[in-house]
């Protein structure tokens, strides 16, 4: 893809995070599992959420367990997908997730990581302007 667009992509995923910082927050249900040198991370979003997630720095998966989403990872405009439905996630993806419907998504990491703290920390680059700590935890953003 060419340069100048994924930039403009990008900018445009960057500036949807801004403006949901500014609305009422939504605190996923997530659960974490560490298992033989993974990280999975299982994130329910209920339908009408959106979420903007974090630039990720390794190859992971990424699957739509169940449900309809609409998904754009700032390279392509939004496309739908119903799981279940596998991606496969390269260095510096970062997504913005609509749940048309009720939805479960999940992320498999390759780490040593044997903490929700240690994983974010290798896996995810640091970013102020995110609305959620470690964890998928809600934040106080200033």
């Amino acid at each position: 893809m060419d340069l100048q667009l994924e930039s403009l992509m990008r900018q445009k995923v960057e500036t949807l995070q801004q403006e949901l910082a500014q609305m009422p927050q939504y605190e996923p249900v997530t659960r974490h599992y560490f298992h033989g040198g993974m990280y999975c991370r299982e994130v329910f979003r209920h339908e009408g959420v959106l979420v903007v997630g974090a630039v990720h720095k390794k190859e992971h998966f990424y699957l739509i367990a169940a449900g309809t989403v609409l998904i754009t990872d700032g390279e392509s405009a939004a496309q739908q997908f119903t799981g279940p439905h596998l991606f496969l996630s390269k260095p510096g993806t970062k997504r913005a997730v609509y749940a048309m419907t009720d939805a479960v998504c999940m992320t498999f990491h390759a780490t040593e990581a044997t903490t929700v703290e240690q994983a974010e920390a290798e896996l995810v680059e640091a970013d102020p302007m995110s609305m959620y700590g470690p964890g998928n935890t809600l934040k106080a953003l200033t």
